[in-house]
């Protein structure tokens, strides 16, 4: 597999060990000389995105937002931007040239709302949450607050502060916003199941089984559903295909369903997904006879702060 594919997989973001994994060392190697990806730290490399969308934003006197800033502050996104997504003030006349090099947005940005060339963390989370379908708005949120540079508090009252139709959707990718996801796949699959009535699967969620503590991808510990995010180009090597199998299998024998989710199912095919997760909370409200799903309802969250009702 080509080495910018495997990034995208991984949400534009990888360590020096999963790409060595996936691609070889010599690859690697050559991707960086050709300046394919860009290494930002030891051992961590990143796609070119963020730095097409600075040069895009110095030479049009423009800032980079939405996901051309995500990716600028090394989030792991669902899709990395194909041309730099920029922001310009209301009312500015761009040339018909730069339009067709980059995706410009008119929006008037206040100073606090402006790091440099590019959009604030909370203000990329809030512009994408009010543009990108909810899926990929909400991988970015995730990947904000796992990087620290945004809080759940603070994106909470941000979201609800919103005037008009954008507050809906910021606030209910707010709700769903969590550190735990290890990186946009997980994201999208967990987006995928908020749909699904009845079903609350928590990310990272530590669970003992056959005696030890495993922690997979989803889990809805009432239901006793584990879903599993599955990446082969990372699961190639004997240790880690044993481990995969010990782990599925202790999982059955222990009563849970066990549910994988390819990247391309989850990126192309989600309605088979969603109906693969529908199927599966019902077989195992039925078999368990717990009722949850009819309790639970749907899986979005209420659409005004002051209502009641857990968060995932």
């Amino acid at each position: 597999m080509d080495i910018a594919e495997v990034m995208q997989r991984m949400g534009g973001v990888a360590t020096h060990g999963q790409l060595k994994a996936a691609v070889g060392r010599r690859r690697l190697d050559d991707a960086l000389q050709a300046a394919r990806i860009h290494r930002v730290a030891r051992g961590r490399y990143v796609l070119p995105t963020a730095e097409a969308a600075r040069v895009a934003a110095h030479r049009l006197t423009a800032v980079a937002g939405l996901r051309s800033a995500a990716a600028s502050y090394e989030w792991s996104l669902k899709w990395q931007p194909t041309v730099p997504e920029l922001i310009v003030p209301r009312g500015r006349k761009v040339p018909e040239d730069a339009r067709s090099s980059a995706r410009i947005r008119w929006q008037r940005l206040a100073p606090g709302d402006v790091d440099g060339w590019r959009t604030t963390p909370l203000r990329t989370v809030l512009d994408c949450a009010t543009t990108l379908p909810f899926d990929e708005a909400l991988a970015v949120a995730d990947s904000a607050l796992r990087s620290g540079l945004v809080t759940s508090a603070e994106l909470m009252r941000a979201a609800n502060a919103l005037p008009g139709r954008g507050r809906d959707a910021a606030f209910d990718v707010a709700w769903f916003a969590s550190e735990r996801p290890a990186n946009a796949f997980e994201s999208v699959i967990r987006a995928i199941s908020t749909e699904v009535p009845g079903l609350r699967l928590d990310p990272q969620r530590r669970i003992r089984v056959a005696g030890r503590r495993i922690r997979p991808d989803l889990v809805d510990p009432e239901l006793r559903i584990v879903v599993e995010g599955d990446s082969h180009e990372f699961h190639t090597s004997p240790s880690v295909i044993d481990g995969d199998c010990w782990r599925y299998d202790e999982l059955v024998l222990d009563g849970w369903l066990v549910i994988r989710v390819s990247w391309p199912q989850a990126m192309f095919k989600s309605a088979w997904v969603q109906s693969v997760l529908a199927r599966a909370a019902l077989r195992q409200d039925g078999l368990h006879g717990t009722d949850y799903v009819r309790i639970r309802g749907c899986g979005r969250r209420p659409t005004t702060i002051g209502r009641t009702g857990p968060r995932p």
